[in-house]
């Protein structure tokens, strides 16, 4: 019986699913009929997401930058300190980072839609055992981290690198566990629309991560594993600052009523939603990386490697965006889907396309007008500045179409389509990109041009198979599913402490 009342209640939003209006959601027949109220329904839909989706890029971009610092301070220790940095942090986001980031996109899904549904209580819980399931994969991550310098040895890789790399990769281990659980945190306070104070935690880490830095490379007499371990501190600083936040902000009272015995539980079911979540970011982080890799078996490798990760850097820097806005896109989707409310997450994902489009036309003209500039900001050799600016027009292609799948992952987490999207990003990037980057790049001889262009076929047939899920979607039973989904997690809680 007590099962039956929660069933109940959580599925009282199917009553507006099949068609009764209430405050927040208008009928077909009232937006026709008044124009008006359908540019109103856009505009606040367009300052949800803004106001969303701006500080989520800020945190993304502030979060990046404590990578970047670090391995700023560790160039001034020499060539082959900053090599193995570089290396180093490259490795560490192939093998650990991304695969972290992509089990806790899980919860745009869980998080988001038990929000929507008014099942407060459950986001903790659903976070809880996020952190449970991601601290024990860190475990095994950890163990490969401590090995990469015979990692990188058995691929191919200089020795010297190889040992500075592993060395630093071994001080970044205990930022592999924070980072496990600031995900988590992030995805918590995101999917309660709860971003500014992420923001401003995030702006403090990383200004004491400065100071931090500086303590630890040039103080401690650690060099570069100072840096590395400075990351750690940092990554640990910004994990507190937003525990402190959850656990005392009146904001947080309803979702977080302490630690529980029920995040135990349902970790299958969290993995079948995590595991595929996880195998959809990192398919598509790790052929950008694979690209820098071709490209080092190109004829003048020095000049071809370096062009293409300064493209890779700054394809990173400005996915930052519509990143942000994917964030915002997921969020919103999974919000009103978990309320009932199909048209209004038709809605948001309208929106989100066109803001993705706009966002799009405007950095790719931005990027295109500084082709001839861009390249002084990272080398003073005319050979390198004149590819880089041959390179950005493909660039600007390539971060228009990012954008626009960014926001369709968006859609695809809040909807809970990770399984879906695992396929789309396994054919567009293993079965068409790649193979496409190695035809031109190699047998055309296009070389680093050509490998850049495999990645954009790849994002065509990703787009365009992304699309093509999203028009066809009838969010009416997106949101049975979605209400149906969020039943299946409601337990009965005991807090513990």
């Amino acid at each position: 019986m007590e099962r039956e009342d929660q069933k109940q209640s959580v599925t009282s939003p199917l009553i507006r699913i099949s068609g009764e209006t209430d405050d927040l959601t208008l009928s077909n027949e009232q937006k026709s009929s008044n124009g008006s109220d359908t540019r109103k329904n856009i505009f606040e839909e367009v300052k949800k997401q803004l106001w969303l989706a701006g500080p989520l890029i800020a945190v993304n971009l502030l979060q990046y930058c404590i990578q970047m610092i670090s391995v700023m301070f560790v160039g001034h220790l020499g060539e082959l300190a900053l090599s193995g940095a570089a290396m180093a942090t490259s490795f560490a986001t192939v093998t650990g980072f991304s695969l972290l980031m992509g089990m806790a996109a899980a919860l745009d899904t869980l998080c988001g839609q038990s929000y929507g549904a008014k099942q407060h209580s459950m986001l903790g819980i659903h976070m809880q055992r996020a952190m449970i399931v991601l601290e024990i994969v860190s475990i095994p991550l950890a163990i490969i981290w401590v090995n990469t310098r015979p990692i990188l040895v058995l691929l191919g890789q200089d020795h010297d690198i190889s040992k500075e790399a592993g060395e630093y990769a071994c001080f970044m281990v205990p930022s592999l566990f924070a980072y496990g659980l600031l995900q988590c945190l992030v995805k918590f306070l995101q999917t309660q629309n709860i971003v500014f104070p992420m923001m401003i935690c995030s702006g403090i880490t990383t200004l004491l991560h400065i100071l931090v830095c500086w303590i630890m490379v040039f103080k401690s007499g650690l060099g570069s594993r100072g840096a590395a371990l400075a990351n750690a501190i940092s990554s640990w600083i910004n994990v507190f600052l937003l525990v402190l936040y959850v656990k005392f902000s009146p904001a947080c009272a309803k979702t977080w009523a302490g630690f529980s015995k029920e995040a135990f539980r349902n970790i299958f079911s969290f993995l079948r939603l995590a595991i595929p979540s996880a195998i959809m970011v990192c398919l598509e982080m790790w052929s950008f990386e694979m690209m820098v890799l071709l490209s080092g078996l190109l004829p003048n490798p020095v000049l071809q490697t370096s062009v293409l990760s300064i493209c890779l850097n700054t394809a990173s820097t400005v996915w930052m965006i519509p990143f942000g806005l994917s964030c915002a896109a997921s969020t919103r989707v999974s919000n009103e889907l978990g309320a009932g409310h199909p048209e209004a997450a038709r809605l948001a994902v309208y929106v989100v396309i066109v803001m993705a489009i706009s966002e799009g036309l405007l950095v790719g003209s931005i990027l295109i007008l500084i082709r001839n500039i861009w390249g002084y900001a990272y080398s003073n050799e005319v050979e390198v500045i004149k590819y880089v600016a041959a390179m950005m027009p493909i660039l600007a292609i390539s971060n228009f179409l990012d954008g626009i799948q960014s926001v369709l992952s968006g859609i695809a987490r809040g909807c809970g389509w990770q399984k879906i999207g695992a396929y789309v990003n396994l054919g567009s990037y293993y079965l068409v990109g790649i193979p496409c980057a190695i035809l031109l790049g190699f047998v055309l001889d296009v070389r680093g041009r050509g490998l850049w262009l495999g990645i954009i076929c790849a994002l065509i047939v990703q787009v365009t198979s992304l699309s093509i899920i999203t028009i066809r979607t009838n969010w009416q039973q997106e949101a049975s599913k979605a209400v149906e989904r969020v039943y299946d997690y409601v337990i009965p809680v005991e807090v513990v402490s």
